[in-house]
C-alpha cells in the first residue's frame, strides 16, 4: 500500500511540470501524421471504410516512424510506430484480397446494389446468400406456379422484367423487380409443412429471377443468424406491399374504398357476402372508430 502511494506521489506530486516549452514547432512530417491520424479515423464501417481507414492510418504510423528516426531519434517511438504500421498494411492487403476475389455474376451484382447494399449487408455475407442460389429465366407467357398445382417448394426474388398474379383467371397485382415471387406462400408454411400455390404468376415479359431451394434456404438460415433476420425484414416488407397492392384495388359502393387494417377484412372480401352487406359493415366500422 504505502509503495503504491509512493508511486502515486512520484507521478504527480513530484514529477517536474513542465515550465518551459519547446520553442520551435515540430517538424512537417510529424504534423501530417497527426493529420492523417484524423482524417483516418473518420473512416466508415465495410470492407471499403475498412480499406480507408487501415490505409491512412498505416500511412500515419510510417510517417511517426520517420519522424521518430530522423527528428526525434528515439529507437522506442520509431519501433513501436514502424509496427503499427506494418500491421495496418497487412490488414490492408487482406482486405482487399477478399474484396477482389469476391466477384459476382451481372444479376447478382444489381440484386446487391439495389437490395441488400442498402441495408448494410457485407460482401462476404450476401456471397454466402448468394451460393445458395441460382438465377433462372422464365419466358413471356410462361408459369413460374399454376393454382392448385404448384408445389411451393422454393423462395424466388424477381431481378428484371414483370410478373403478372392472378387467382381463377383474375387479376390481383403486379411484381416487379426486387419483390418476392412467393413471400406470402413461404411465410404462411412451416419448415416441415408442405403446400400447393393459391394463385397463377405469369411472365408478361421475359424475367430473370433469382430462387433459392426451401430446404436448402431453411438450412442456410439455421447457420447464418443475421442471413435470417435479414430474410425475415425483406420477406415482411414485401408482404406488406402485396397488401397494400391488394389494397388499391379493392372497393365498397360508389365512394369507399376499403382499408385491409379494419377488422375481418379477409371474412369482407369472400364472394359469399353481398356488396351492400360490405358497405353496411364499412359504415358501421367507421361509426365505431368516431366513438
Amino acid at each position: 500500500m504505502e509503495r503504491n502511494s509512493s508511486l502515486w506521489k512520484n507521478l504527480i506530486d513530484e514529477h517536474p511540470v513542465c515550465t518551459i516549452w519547446k520553442q520551435e514547432a515540430e517538424g512537417a512530417i510529424y504534423h501530417l501524421a497527426s493529420i492523417l491520424f484524423v482524417v483516418g479515423f473518420m473512416g466508415g464501417s465495410g470492407f471499403f471504410g475498412l480499406l480507408y481507414v487501415f490505409s491512412l492510418l498505416g500511412l500515419g504510423f510510417l510517417c511517426s516512424a520517420i519522424w521518430a528516426w530522423v527528428d526525434v531519434c528515439a529507437a522506442d517511438i520509431f519501433s513501436w510506430n514502424f509496427i503499427l504500421f506494418v500491421i495496418c498494411f497487412m490488414r490492408f492487403v487482406h482486405i482487399a484480397y477478399q474484396v477482389r476475389s469476391i466477384t459476382f455474376a451481372r444479376e447478382f451484382q444489381l440484386l446487391y446494389s439495389s437490395l441488400f447494399q442498402p441495408l448494410g449487408t457485407s460482401l462476404p455475407d450476401f456471397r454466402t446468400i448468394a451460393m445458395s442460389s441460382e438465377v433462372v429465366t422464365l419466358e413471356k407467357e410462361h408459369c413460374y406456379a399454376m393454382q392448385g398445382k404448384t408445389s411451393i417448394d422454393k423462395l424466388s426474388l424477381l431481378v428484371s422484367g414483370r410478373i403478372r398474379v392472378t387467382v381463377d383467371g383474375e387479376f390481383l397485382h403486379y411484381i416487379f423487380p426486387f419483390q418476392f415471387l412467393d413471400s406470402p406462400e413461404w411465410d404462411s408454411l412451416k419448415p416441415t409443412e408442405e403446400g400447393i400455390f393459391q394463385v397463377t404468376l405469369t411472365a408478361e415479359t421475359d424475367c430473370r429471377y433469382v430462387s433459392w431451394r426451401r430446404k436448402k434456404l431453411y438450412l442456410l438460415l439455421a447457420q447464418h443468424r443475421y442471413i435470417s433476420r435479414l430474410f425475415s425484414v425483406l420477406i415482411g416488407s414485401d408482404i406488406a406491399d402485396k397488401l397494400y397492392a391488394l389494397n388499391d384495388r379493392v372497393y365498397i359502393g360508389k365512394r369507399y374504398h376499403y382499408d385491409i387494417r379494419l377488422p375481418n377484412f379477409y371474412q369482407m372480401s369472400s364472394p359469399e357476402m353481398s356488396r351492400s352487406t360490405l358497405t353496411e359493415h364499412l359504415q358501421n366500422s367507421r361509426r365505431h372508430c368516431d366513438k
